[in-house]
């Protein structure tokens, strides 16, 4: 049905709102993970992200002061003090000096300890024990108390991940382990297809028909088939695992993508301006690197975003081809497994270090983004 002056079809609603629903699943969780990220473990595990606004009760265990500071008052032995330092803001809803019974009295209540003498805590955290006998031990009482806490942000998570070297949570190497793979498996493939396209776009020669075939073909063979008998081969030559491992093995399972993409949009340029420039004397090389790179540029960028978001979060061609024993060369997607076993608890690590991972592929998707669609939909009309 044509389209009425004022109204849309159906169909181009349920696209927008297909569209919407599909950003809005993207998003919320990638907002969950970046604002965990500023969260304290124990506000991650006392409350859910959308309530990082909000305060959160927390169930918390403090001990009173030692029995060596006690005091003797009016013949009564007094130890007093506060559960809270003077920067911490919290109050009390209920407590409690057993690990059974946490909320078992309210702010202002007095309860009897079990080695004699009473403790009352007030809201602020204040509290007070006393008793006619002189206290004992080494440590203080342990007190159960049900608190609400304010909303707290902070960037020590970031500081383990990114800047403390020390930290068994650092990412800082695996991060820029992650550049050096990535960098150069982006652009060596986009400089090969680049000529290679050029090639069967705009050069007659003897089997090209075949050769655009085999590229199409090479598209949905599944890299895994390629794993084993590539490192064997790499072995055999020399290459051994390391970058230049990774870098041959990523150029040559994103080559057919590559190739078959620059070739659409470059023959889809105007043939007028390739045989122009041919009648004025230029060469092959000097019309591809002043004519059809810089025009090409949308289709180049659109295959750069494909490839930089494939290499950045590969776990398996690194595993295969780059990561040894001594982990100097691990990438971050294998450094996310690693915590992933060994801090499975510490959810603000995880979400910092996950986050760190995703932020540099946005700012690629988000910079380049413009040229995506018209790279993809080059050639694919006439």
């Amino acid at each position: 049905m044509s389209d009425i002056a004022g109204t849309k079809p159906a169909l181009r609603w349920v696209v927008h709102l297909s569209v919407v629903f599909l950003v809005t699943l993207w998003v919320i969780p990638t907002l969950g993970l970046l604002i965990s990220s500023f969260r304290t473990a124990d506000q991650i595990s006392s409350s859910g992200w959308w309530r990082s606004l909000f305060p959160s009760e927390q169930n918390l265990t403090l001990r009173s002061a030692a029995p060596e500071t006690q005091v003797l008052e009016n013949g009564v032995y007094v130890i007093q003090g506060a559960l809270f330092g003077e920067d911490e803001q919290a109050t009390i809803s209920r407590w409690g000096i057993s690990s059974r019974e946490v909320d078992a009295f309210e702010p202002g209540q007095t309860a009897e300890l079990r080695r004699g003498g009473t403790i009352t805590v007030d809201a602020a955290g204040n509290y007070r024990m006393e008793n006619t006998e002189e206290f004992t031990g080494k440590r203080g009482v342990r007190i159960f108390v049900t608190v609400e806490l304010p909303p707290v942000f902070t960037l020590e998570n970031y500081q383990k991940v990114l800047l403390d070297q020390s930290s068994t949570d650092s990412m800082a190497k695996a991060f820029f382990n992650t550049l050096t793979v990535t960098i150069p498996a982006t652009i060596i493939p986009i400089l090969v297809a680049a000529f290679a396209a050029y090639a069967l776009a705009w050069m007659d020669f003897p089997g090209r028909a075949l050769l655009i075939a085999a590229v199409v073909g090479l598209l949905v063979v599944p890299l895994q088939l390629a794993l084993i008998p590539l490192l064997k081969f790499h072995l055999n030559i020399g290459i051994g695992k390391g970058y230049l491992g990774v870098w041959l093995a990523h150029t040559g399972f994103g080559m057919p993508l590559a190739i078959y993409l620059l070739r659409n949009y470059m023959a889809g340029l105007p043939r007028d301006l390739i045989e122009n420039a041919r009648v004025d004397g230029a060469t092959e090389f000097q019309i591809f690197t002043k004519l059809i790179l810089p025009l090409s540029f949308p289709a180049l960028a659109s295959f750069a975003i494909f490839q930089f978001l494939w290499t950045w979060n590969d776990l398996l061609v690194a595993k295969v081809f780059l990561i040894d024993a001594t982990g100097q060369t691990t990438v971050m997607t294998n450094r996310i497994v690693e915590l992933l076993g060994t801090r499975g608890g510490n959810w603000e690590i995880l979400a910092t270090a996950a986050f760190v991972s995703i932020f540099v592929p946005l700012v690629v998707f988000f910079a380049m983004q413009k040229y995506l669609v018209r790279g993809l939909l080059a050639g694919s009309v006439k």
